[in-house]
């Protein structure tokens, strides 16, 4: 039940559904209470224009994705685990398994395995049963490894995990069944603040290895670039929309997994 409602009430705070729900009420009160409809419809407005403009989302993401940043070189360790969500299972007509944006985590741990910087995989993740059937993402994670040279004894899969917390307990098994001490933790860089301090609550040596960068220096540095730039910046983009969504599911996570005693 907490699976279901954690994914299911956010939608409500999101900026599309929150400006869905708005647009709802506005149709209900449009013919006998046109004030509160019309407030309704420019306060929908607003949200959608604050929410998709380069302004906000990307400062909000690098105040998540900042928290990390990567060393010069990263130290090497007993194990890599990698953190399912970047995957979609080989359903036709897709010929493999395909790979999201977060897909980033699977490569840079298949980059981080040929530097030496550990022998083993760990590639945590089940498969939320509402989203479709098919293999889980640890398996699906595996395949995608295999296919490019990474052998199948370096891999070692977790396919329960239907959340970040169950990642880190059932990867704190795997851990203590191997006697594995010191882990390089990869997910994506907005994902890891979360994902760190759930692993340390577990007394997991995990060094993070961030990846999946949505906002680069160089990103931040065209928002201002020209006064052209500024201006363009402000123009409602929806990657910028799925930023913001993205940021707010991470915040709202933090909040939720302190309160639940995870963090």
């Amino acid at each position: 039940m907490f699976l279901y409602l954690s994914k299911l009430l956010p939608l409500f705070i999101y900026p599309l559904g929150l400006t869905s729900l708005i647009l709802v009420v506005a149709l209900i009160f449009l013919k006998k209470r046109p004030l509160i409809a019309r407030i309704s419809i420019v306060l929908a407005l607003l949200i959608l224009l604050i929410s998709s403009n380069g302004w906000i989302p990307l400062y909000l993401v690098r105040s998540l994705e900042w928290q990390h940043l990567p060393p010069r070189e990263l130290p090497t360790a007993e194990a890599i685990v990698v953190l399912g969500g970047s995957t979609r299972s080989a359903h036709p007509p897709r010929p493999t398994v395909d790979l999201l944006e977060q897909g980033d985590r699977v490569i840079y741990a298949a980059q981080l395995y040929r530097q030496n910087k550990a022998p083993l995989i760990i590639l945590s993740g089940g498969r939320i049963d509402w989203r479709g059937s098919g293999t889980s993402e640890a398996t699906d994670m595996a395949n995608i490894l295999t296919s490019i040279g990474i052998p199948s004894t370096a891999l070692i899969e977790e396919p329960d995990s239907l959340n970040t917390y169950q990642n880190a307990v059932n990867v704190k098994k795997i851990l203590v069944e191997r006697n594995i001490k010191k882990v390089l933790l990869v997910t994506s860089a907005m994902h890891m603040p979360r994902s760190l301090l759930i692993f340390q609550k577990q007394k997991i040596d995990a060094i993070p290895a961030p990846t999946d960068f949505l906002v680069s220096e160089g990103e931040l540095a065209e928002l201002s670039a020209t006064p052209k730039a500024a201006i363009l910046s402000i123009i409602p983009e929806s990657s910028n929309l799925d930023k913001l969504t993205r940021v707010i599911k991470e915040y709202i996570g933090l909040a939720v997994y302190r309160l639940r005693g995870w963090l």
